[in-house]
């Protein structure tokens, strides 16, 4: 089995070197110098022993992510630029996926930190939180929540401005003349559902509506579910004119729900939704949407998450990151902003 002097040896250079690249620092290494070391490490198949290195470190560079449900888009899409910016600085990333399960959630996190990760990310679930306390008090290992409100002693909090995101979308609706904005909501309690109503009657309160008299549901984050409050909301008589749908997923089958119906969006129904993940632009006519900021709330939450490991000392922080309009054929407005990718 090659040995890290082995490999010096073919590349030339002193062990000192190839620890170095292999740890991406802490002092630079020339291009030239550091390709001849990757090309022997190739050559002889070295394989650095993690045990080994964590014992001498005190670190795996690892960190833990566990999300709600990866199935969900915006779950899947955020894990991606987590793990892809983890891995640009030399951290692997280990997924658990909570299916909505406190239990399971929980589970993940225990043996997350019985793998003595550097780090973790929770993007807690919708429940009880059974292991709040159990972190708080047996680990000190830097952890951050993401898109979630969490009384998590020790944690840096990640979100999105879900309430000014749901205040514009509902304001662009009023823009267009509309009268009757229902909403078709996330489930009761959970931090963006309560922001992103929020703003919805904000929006309705400053054009001098009434939201109480307005259509509001709460369902789950998904097709199926969308599908279901479109199709109840739609039928009555008198159904909004427009809707701001707390997710893209939520109104893609919202979409669906208004064909069967025989509504025409926009012209019967105006539909604005939240989350910009890939494939909103692709419904017919093409998704309305608050775009979720994905690259910036993963990068803050990995390079704080990694600060924080480097300096145990760095304060908490809470950081917010705002939304972005995608006006498309939905609203009514020219779909300018179509499948362009």
């Amino acid at each position: 089995m090659a040995t890290r002097r082995d490999v010096a040896r073919l590349a030339g250079t002193s062990e000192a070197l190839v620890s170095y690249v292999l740890n991406n620092g802490p002092r630079k290494v020339a291009p030239a110098t550091r390709e001849r070391i990757l090309a022997a490490i190739d050559e002889l198949g070295y394989r650095p022993n993690v045990v080994a290195r964590s014992l001498k470190t005190s670190r795996t560079m690892t960190f833990g992510l566990v999300v709600p449900d990866n199935s969900n888009p915006f779950f899947a899409e955020l894990a991606r630029v987590i793990e892809d910016v983890g891995f640009a600085s030399g951290y692997t990333m280990l997924l658990g996926n909570a299916m909505g399960d406190d239990a399971r959630e929980a589970t993940y996190i225990r043996t997350l930190l019985d793998r003595q990760v550097d780090g973790l990310i929770v993007v807690p679930i919708h429940g009880p939180h059974s292991w709040v306390a159990e972190l708080s008090e047996q680990t000190t290992v830097p952890r951050l929540v993401l898109d979630r409100e969490l009384e998590l002693p020790g944690a840096t909090q990640v979100l999105t401005d879900n309430e000014g995101g749901a205040y514009q979308a509902t304001s662009h609706l009023l823009a267009h003349g509309r009268q009757r904005i229902g909403c078709i909501a996330g489930l009761e309690g959970v931090h963006p559902t309560v922001d992103r109503v929020a703003g919805w009657r904000r929006a309705l309160v400053e054009a001098g509506r009434d939201p109480e008299s307005a259509s509001l549901t709460h369902v789950p984050f998904g097709r199926a579910d969308g599908y279901r409050a479109g199709r109840r909301m739609l039928a009555e008589a008198g159904h909004p004119d427009a809707l701001f749908v707390a997710s893209d997923e939520q109104a893609i089958g919202v979409l669906r729900a208004a064909a069967e119906l025989g509504l025409r969006v926009p012209d019967d129904v105006a539909v604005c939704a939240f989350d910009g993940i890939d494939g909103s632009e692709y419904t017919v006519p093409a998704l309305t949407t608050m775009q979720q900021p994905f690259d910036e709330l993963g990068r803050s939450a990995v390079e704080w998450l990694l600060a924080k490991i480097a300096d145990p000392t760095l304060p908490v922080r809470r950081i917010t990151h705002p939304t972005t309009l995608i006006a498309r054929g939905s609203c009514g407005c020219p779909d300018l902003a179509g499948a362009t990718r």
